[in-house]
């Protein structure tokens, strides 16, 4: 793996992403934002105040919904999930902040089909890195690359948020 490291400008993404997300909102005033823990979450808490949302705002933590802890070294954190709105019924916007493999879209939706089962999901990420595994794709992206598999994106925060990659 390289030693170099990129910054992006999240900002800019950010606007981007909340550009794409504006005509979903638009289509579906009552929508619920759901946004995976962690970076995920920070987004959608930035997208829920920026569109003034009357629904509460959601998070969810998937840590038990992961099957690719054995392959990336990942240690699960099983924690809460916050859904204090129905959603049954509703479009709900999930949010991540990088789309990768599919997994973590597969392990959101196995989550949130727990408390509820919605009209309709639409996928909001901040980066879209490509190299999909399972067959998702987002309704919104604010940034999309190209990256090798070794390469790696992360998004730190909540305040401020950087988006680096290794």
């Amino acid at each position: 793996m390289s030693d170099v490291t990129e910054s992006f400008d999240v900002d800019a993404a950010l606007a981007a992403l909340t550009a794409q997300v504006e005509p979903l909102i638009a289509e579906n005033p009552d929508v619920v934002v759901v946004g995976v823990e962690t970076g995920g979450a920070w987004l959608g808490e930035r997208l829920h105040a920026h569109f003034e949302l009357a629904s509460p705002l959601c998070s969810i933590n998937i840590s038990f919904y992961r099957d690719d802890f054995s392959m990336v070294g990942l240690h699960p954190s099983v924690g809460p999930s916050h859904i204090p709105a129905d959603i049954d019924g509703k479009t709900v916007i999930l949010v991540d902040d990088v789309l990768y493999t599919g997994r973590t879209v597969r392990a959101a939706l196995n989550e949130l089909f727990d408390y509820g089962r919605p009209s309709a999901v639409k996928l909001a990420v901040l980066v879209d890195r490509g190299a999909r595994e399972l067959p998702f794709a987002p309704d919104a992206v604010g940034l999309k690359l190209d990256l090798d598999r070794e390469r790696q994106i992360k998004l730190t925060g909540p305040e401020p948020l950087r988006l680096t990659m290794c």
